[in-house]
């Protein structure tokens, strides 16, 4: 059985890097899951408060994920439709282009990065804005799209650290 909870571990907490930085998978909480597994190994390895910690700042993490791109794009003057293109970007980015044979970068990290901007400054565009305004909240799209994926990237670092401690 502990076997079993260590490699599930060891995939969710892999699972969780990926998906700190594709949003189709929720990377924290796969963190938080890797580390609640291995509180099932004996002995435990972590406190119940470190495991009230780690779930609330997951859960802090998660929620701001949703809220900083927003606030990044409404902050430099975007819409709701800047915030969907910058999704679709990414989406483009990181899927599509790698499965037509379009690998910009490596690993399609120039896919990450450009599509998020890329695709809030067409959504802007399409919403009526100007090309300056565009390319402004574009820019707050991408800052707010760049501060969620590291919050949840170093979340994602962490857990991922102390759960290979606790398999030790």
């Amino acid at each position: 059985m502990e076997w079993l909870c260590i490699t599930i571990g060891i995939v969710l907490v892999l699972a969780g890097l990926v998906g700190a930085v594709i949003p189709v998978l929720p990377g924290p909480p796969l963190s938080f899951i890797a580390l609640v597994l291995l509180q099932f190994t004996d002995p435990a390895p972590f406190t119940a408060r470190f495991m009230v910690v780690m779930g609330l700042i997951m859960a802090l993490v998660t929620i701001l994920d949703y809220i900083v791109p927003i606030y990044g794009t409404k902050k430099l003057g975007g819409s709701k439709q800047g915030v969907r293109g910058s999704t679709i970007g990414l989406i483009v980015g990181v899927f599509v282009l790698p499965a037509l044979g379009i690998m910009l970068g490596p690993f399609g990290l120039l896919g990450i990065i450009l599509g998020p901007f890329i695709g809030a400054y067409i959504g802007e565009t399409r919403s009526g804005k100007s090309s300056d305004q565009a390319l402004k909240a574009a820019f707050g799209s991408f800052l707010g799209f760049l501060a969620g994926t590291f919050m949840k990237l170093v979340y994602s670092i962490v857990a991922g650290v102390y759960s290979l401690i606790g398999m030790l």
